[in-house]
């Protein structure tokens, strides 16, 4: 029977509860969740099935001045998103989480409990980034926390899509925003609204740029940038926010009344749970004018709100960094990655889930000339089955065959080198699913 190793929360794909191909049981870490901070060595211990926010709030009770640079949204597990890699609001200025974990205890096919010295740097280098699910439980890592300042400055303003500015200021952020002050991340939300409606009650559905930024200073110092690099944009001194770098996950989650750190300690979204489908891009080069708009009008054929497009910049350290230090190759070169998304209620029949997914596969499809290729690259923190899947747990080639299609887009040229440390720590296939590292073919 399979392994499925379920952390903390969030799976794109579900494979860390569901199975397509065969019998399967799941090891549940959601219990183990207790973390660690060693202020003076500024490093924590976090156990694998932690959540994101249960990490925050735990380094914030130990200090204002330390943080760790990993995702916005509070309910997602440590375990899985650590290791694909991991990027937030911080990575611009540190890297990835993965980048950053300096230890980690794995429990391997045999059933040996490892640490970085005993599993071998090859090994340790494969769990980060490389999707830890293929080679062991991963039940503990260790972090190299980083600085932050006392004060963060945030924004979320809303702008209308049809405004020439707006459109200016879209062609400008491609342009310039991998290349601000690496202090400064600004992520876009590309979406369709209700505008306004008619007395005979028929509605107007608008498109919606949302800015959302974090800067790791004072307003002052934000409005100054913000002038110089994207003055379309507008922004006034009351759109902006100064609080602690804890307090900016509680302001993207949606907490803004005043609400308690404690919220970051809830495992369950408050939203309603949806279906969903995403896929992901990355983009070397700005998309021209048309292709923009045609991207946008496509947003315009799915419901009001049931479909997205996040933009959300690299540049600055994630430049720095090898494609090879890890397995998370997206590094130099990429401007910003894409987030395709689309969510239905989960009591819609089949063919009204159909038609969203439908929907999200060809606005992908349509992206194809604009985006990176040989590969087209994703994030494999955003699992896609569509890229393929290994059919038959027993076809060690089948399964070679198939990774050959998702393999590079996840991973590029470090496919070969998972595969490798693969068929050392798991000769077995002990560790596998539908889009596990294959073993190295014998000839």
């Amino acid at each position: 029977m399979q392994i499925r190793t379920r952390s903390g929360g969030h799976d794109f794909e579900g494979l860390s509860y569901v199975s397509k191909i065969s019998p399967f049981v799941v090891t549940d870490l959601r219990n183990l969740s207790s973390i660690s901070v060693d202020v003076v060595r500024k490093s924590a211990w976090v156990q694998a099935g932690a959540t994101l926010g249960e990490l925050y709030y735990k380094i914030a009770e130990k200090s204002g001045n330390l943080g760790f640079p990993a995702g916005v949204c509070h309910t997602v597990g440590v375990g899985g998103h650590f290791s694909g890699g991991g990027h937030g609001f911080l990575s611009r200025k540190y890297g990835l989480a993965a980048d950053n974990i300096v230890d980690a205890r794995l429990i391997d096919a045999e059933g040996r409990i490892l640490n970085r010295k005993s599993m071998g740097e090859d090994l340790f280098w494969a769990i980060r980034g490389g999707g830890a699910a293929s080679f062991g439980i991963v039940v503990a890592w260790k972090l190299q926390l980083v600085d932050v300042p006392s004060i963060v400055s945030v924004f979320d303003v809303n702008r209308n899509i049809e405004h020439d500015a707006t459109k200016k200021l879209l062609h400008r952020w491609q342009r310039n925003a991998d290349k601000v002050d690496e202090d400064l991340t600004i992520f876009v939300v590309l979406r369709t609204v209700i505008s306004s409606t008619d007395e005979k009650g028929n509605k107007r559905i608008g498109l919606e740029a949302s800015f959302q930024a974090t800067f790791h200073g004072g307003v002052d110092r934000l409005l100054q940038l913000m002038q110089e690099k994207f003055p379309e944009l507008g922004l006034l001194r009351q759109d902006c926010i100064e609080m602690s770098w804890v307090q900016s996950f509680l302001f993207f989650n949606g907490f803004r009344n005043g609400e308690p750190l404690k919220v970051l300690l809830n495992r369950t979204p408050d939203s309603k749970l949806l279906s969903f489908k995403a896929k992901s891009d990355y983009v070397k080069e700005p998309i021209p004018h048309d292709a923009l708009h045609g991207m946008l009008k496509r947003l315009r054929q799915e419901d009001v709100g049931r479909g997205w497009v996040e933009l959300f910049p690299y540049g600055g350290k994630m430049n720095e960094i090898s494609e090879s230090a890890i397995p998370f190759p997206h590094r130099a070169g990429n401007l910003y990655k894409i987030l395709y998304y689309v969510e239905w209620d989960e009591e819609e029949n089949i063919t009204a889930s159909k038609k969203h997914i439908t929907w999200v596969r060809k606005l992908y499809n349509y992206m194809t000339p604009y985006v990176s290729n040989n590969p087209r690259a994703t994030y494999l923190n955003y699992r896609d089955l569509d890229l393929g899947v290994n059919n038959n747990e027993e076809d060690s080639k089948s399964n070679y065959t198939q990774a050959s299609n998702w393999g590079p887009k996840y991973f590029k040229n470090n496919l070969k080198r998972l595969i490798s440390v693969k068929t050392i720590v798991d000769p077995t296939n002990f560790f596998t699913h539908e889009q596990s590292i294959p073993l190295l073919l014998k000839h």
